[in-house]
């Protein structure tokens, strides 16, 4: 069993389709997660549908619907670290410097984020690096086990499948009002979210991780 658990992702609502289950899981199961959000996704293009957000007020309610998804899953150590949303790639020494030092309060047992390289988003991948090198870093016995999320087109060719599977079908509810909870953003994406618990299983019950091999 997990026992401090640190997530670092930069926007809000990188959690929720693909770790709220395992991280509603690590919650009942006793562990201390903390989240690390880097960003309040100013930048984002969604604004609802139909549209209730706009630039202006788009941080704010990203920030409301970032602590309704922590609610959701049971996390109650959420850190929002103020970095700006498209901005992380130009702020590695900040964003280093940070990662180091949640590493060292914190001490954790295992650490989820973005498998740099496969993650997409510019933000993504710094995230996950600055994440790697800052574990990289510390002496080997210290570092703690290091799940990484890829998506890229192509990663399965280039880092293999998925070691790590999670059923959280005994999370999905949890993992359904994670998602929901960011209005904004799934509302353009998904549409109305009306699906049986057979449905919301197949469709949202298992979770897939890559684990970190340091070199």
């Amino acid at each position: 069993m997990e026992r401090r658990v640190l997530v670092v992702l930069p926007h809000p609502d990188d959690e929720a389709f693909g770790i709220s289950g395992t991280l509603s899981k690590y919650v009942q199961e006793g562990a201390s997660v903390t989240y690390a959000c880097l960003t309040l996704g100013e930048m984002g293009r969604n604004m609802g549908f139909p549209p209730f957000a706009s630039r202006v007020t788009l941080p704010s309610i990203r920030k409301q619907e970032l602590e309704a998804s922590c609610a959701a899953i049971g996390i109650r150590d959420l850190r929002m670290l103020g970095f700006h949303d498209k901005t992380v790639e130009f702020d590695r020494e900040r964003l280093d410097s940070c990662m180091e030092e949640l590493l060292s309060e914190l001490k954790p047992t295992l650490v989820i984020t973005f498998y740099p390289g496969y993650s997409v988003h510019p933000d993504h991948d710094a995230t996950g690096a600055s994440v790697i090198e800052s574990i990289r870093k510390l002496p080997e016995a210290d570092r703690p086990l290091v799940y990484c999320v890829a998506f890229a087109r192509g990663h399965e060719e280039a880092i293999g499948k998925p070691d790590v599977i999670h059923d959280v079908r005994p999370f999905v509810q949890q993992k359904i009002a994670s998602i929901t909870s960011h209005r904004s953003q799934f509302q353009a994406v998904v549409g109305e979210m009306k699906l049986s618990q057979q449905e919301a299983e197949e469709r949202f019950g298992t979770e897939r991780f890559w684990t970190y091999t340091f070199a």
